[in-house]
């Protein structure tokens, strides 16, 4: 049984920075895909990055420039780093990995963290 676990999360300022973790326990971790989620109550969750098995990245337009996402294949894990926080970005955050070849909907996901950004 695949697990996915999210940690990091917390209340930070506007303009701060938070660096989350997504821990995957899985042996292949290395042919994993990960997508990293956000969602406010009462909204869709939203895809915010991903990054692939060969470490490249893409963004959701609103965090561009601002959010970054890197992994570690030595210990299973990815890391979602956030600068320059805006109010905005709360929401819960969600780590979602699998094999390419399955659908979103099919692969492993987390139990989220939270991040709020108010002062």
């Amino acid at each position: 049984q695949v697990q996915v676990v999210e940690s990091g999360g917390g209340l930070v300022q506007p303009g701060g920075s938070l660096r989350l973790s997504c821990q995957v326990s899985s042996s292949i971790f290395r042919a994993y895909v990960v997508d990293w989620y956000r969602q406010v109550p009462g909204w869709e969750r939203e895809l915010v990055a991903t990054i692939t098995t060969d470490t490249k990245t893409t963004y959701e337009d609103s965090v561009l420039g601002r959010f970054t996402i890197s992994r570690d294949n030595a210990k299973n894990t990815v890391y979602p780093q956030m600068n320059s926080l805006k109010p905005e970005d709360t929401a819960v955050y969600y780590c979602n990995a699998g094999l390419p070849t399955i659908p979103t909907a099919g692969r492993h996901w987390g139990q989220g963290t939270q991040v709020t950004v108010s002062s």
